[in-house]
């Protein structure tokens, strides 16, 4: 895989990538933390956009509604009441929903269906920077397109899709995998897995040396659309919001892994997000 880009690659800090976050006045209300809208959770993967959402709630998004699958959305509601669960079958809901939002998280759970497909192209029509997870990326390999306002976050799997290549390939040479997307792409992507990393196109890749095993296990990679969504939704740039993210979701994955590796679940990383968000006030 030829070098598209020369850069370096430099490790990102948590204790200065938390600087990023502003500060919070002590008459703010929930409108000045902006609104995050995730879409997905088809049939069997309601979980999926369910976790995140509330990622998004505990990086500190002031709102966070919900688009699925019209089955899905009371219980969904029932389980995390502070969620704004909507059933979605039709772009004027979705286009509706939207026009209260300040960014999207397109994907988790979402699916590969007729009704995913349709959300999957009509939460492209909106002009909200974007996230996009998933099975919204399979959705996008096999219908490229370029845009500069969304964050990709493929993991080895999604990205030889994308580039139409072997995971092999990826594995071998991660940073040229990584601008080769951000070309193909265009916009911010996280290629995720063990040192994920970080590019926007220009200076230096960014790599993460936080995070452990036992984050290979499901759901993971929905926390983390809904951590960097939520970080927009506050006013982050997408490329801030990412690596933010990406630091910030590993960082909590080592906290929660001082009980122990194995059975750690992607829910058992929300309380230590919670925690670790808030370090920027020390």
């Amino acid at each position: 895989m030829s070098e598209i880009i020369q850069s370096n690659v430099s490790v990102l800090s948590f204790g200065e990538m938390i600087k990023l976050m502003p500060s919070r006045a002590e008459d703010s209300h929930k409108g000045d933390f902006g609104h995050s809208l995730l879409v997905g959770g088809n049939t069997g993967f309601s979980g999926a956009i369910r976790l995140a959402s509330e990622a998004a709630l505990r990086v500190g998004s002031g709102l966070v509604s919900v688009a699925t699958k019209v089955e899905h959305a009371a219980y969904m509601t029932m389980s995390r009441p502070e969620l704004m669960c909507h059933g979605v079958d039709d772009k004027k809901t979705l286009t509706s929903l939207s026009q209260k939002c300040n960014v999207i998280g397109l994907g988790p759970g979402l699916g590969q269906t007729r009704w995913s497909t349709k959300l999957f192209e009509q939460a492209l029509d909106v002009s909200l920077p974007m996230v996009v997870d998933a099975d919204a990326l399979n959705l996008l390999s096999t219908s490229p397109r370029k845009s500069n306002r969304w964050v990709l976050t493929p993991h080895v799997g999604e990205a030889a899709r994308l580039l139409n290549c072997s995971t092999e390939q990826i594995q071998k040479d991660r940073p040229a995998a990584i601008k080769k997307l951000q070309h193909e792409y265009g916009g911010v992507v996280v290629l995720k897995g063990s040192g994920s990393l970080v590019f926007d196109g220009t200076g230096d890749v960014y790599i993460c040396d936080a995070g452990n095993s036992g984050m290979a296990s499901g759901g993971m990679g929905d926390v983390l659309t809904g951590v960097i969504a939520g970080l927009i939704a506050q006013g982050l740039t997408c490329f801030d919001a990412a690596k933010l993210g990406v630091v910030l979701h590993a960082t909590a994955g080592d906290r929660a892994a001082q009980q122990g590796k194995v059975g750690l679940l992607a829910s058992d990383l929300m309380q230590p997000i919670r925690e670790l968000i808030n370090d920027h006030k020390k």
